[in-house]
């Protein structure tokens, strides 16, 4: 086939210039011949030394998993369309049926996602005090401890050991972006951190607190990563700080069971200040039965509440989302 030789110092200008006239050939290699490289391309191009020669043809690379994985066919349909990716590894929800092809599946995933290294499936829901599940190995290495970089940050955590989410990613730049430079914050419940340190490169101070002994490990990890010295973390059940610190904005990533920590925030935010509640909402009515509980408890205390924005996260199970509610509180 016909190839455009030129010199390896032009080699990288000339690549943008074919590309540019659209005539690379892209499905196959690049040829490499002593002081000279070789494009392929599809019809002669002005300007340039047009040779013939044989060219590898690339391999096709699949876009996902389900197009090399090998399952019986009646159980393709059941096959997830997604997986979450946290630093190197992959965790994936897989319905019974399909558990017994879980190696075969997890091969799969390391076959098409190079980067990925270790691939578990989910053997329960986050449940507990420190909102970890159960994880089961299916391919890779066996370990569970990762780096995960979001939003400029890094993040060291064990998915085995502490609740985490890449699926919030925006979420928590959209908090990022309504926060004020130099206003103190107070994460009641971080994990490793992925709002605190994210929102410490504005804030003069962070507050973070988590009950979790492994995921305030982490976060003291984390500060250091990032150097986010301004991030005061804490270990401890929130509602003996709330009330002890007192924030301009409040983040409440609790979403089972935020409701029961209202007074506690709303105790610790300054007269103006804003709280980031979550919770979880019924397609119908998503928002109506947080209102209400976020408006009694607010006059229980003699405050008074704006809402100032209000929004779906993601889905959380079949007609049911994660919500975000913002409000001031005066």
């Amino acid at each position: 086939m016909l190839a455009v030789k030129v010199p390896k110092k032009e080699a990288e200008k000339t690549r943008r210039k074919l590309l540019e006239l659209g005539v690379l050939a892209k499905e196959y290699s690049i040829k490499r011949e002593g002081d000279f490289v070789l494009f392929p391309v599809t019809k002669p191009v002005g300007g340039f030394e047009v040779i013939e020669t044989e060219f590898e043809r690339l391999e096709k690379r699949p876009h996902s998993y389900r197009e090399v994985v090998e399952v019986p066919e009646k159980l393709r349909p059941l096959l997830p369309s997604s997986f979450d990716i946290i630093g190197d590894i992959a965790i994936i929800e897989l319905p019974e049926e399909l558990m017994e092809y879980g190696k075969v599946i997890g091969d799969a995933i390391l076959r098409v996602h190079r980067h990925i290294k270790a691939v578990f499936a989910k053997g329960s829901k986050v449940e507990g005090e420190y909102r970890v599940r159960e994880l089961i190995h299916l391919a890779g290495e066996k370990r569970t401890e990762t780096l995960h970089r979001e939003n400029g940050i890094r993040l060291k955590l064990d998915v085995a050991k502490v609740y985490f989410s890449p699926r919030l990613a925006t979420e928590r730049m959209r908090v990022f972006e309504r926060t004020k430079p130099g206003e103190v914050v107070f994460d009641m419940f971080a994990g490793v951190g992925p709002y605190s340190i994210l929102l410490s490169r504005k804030a003069k101070l962070v507050f973070a607190c988590d009950i979790n002994p492994w995921a305030v490990r982490y976060l003291e990890e984390n500060i250091r990563l990032n150097r986010a010295n301004n991030v005061v973390p804490i270990l401890g059940d929130v509602k003996k700080v709330a009330g002890r610190v007192k924030a301009d904005r409040v983040i409440m990533n609790l979403p089972k069971f935020a409701d029961r920590f209202l007074r506690d925030a709303m105790l610790s935010v300054k007269l103006g200040g804003v709280i980031h509640y979550y919770g979880f909402g019924p397609e119908e009515d998503l928002y109506s039965e947080h209102e209400a509980k976020i408006k009694a408890v607010a006059r229980e205390l003699g405050l008074i509440v704006e809402f100032i924005d209000r929004r779906k996260v993601r889905p959380y199970a079949p007609r049911q989302f994660n919500i975000a509610i913002d409000f001031k509180v005066e």
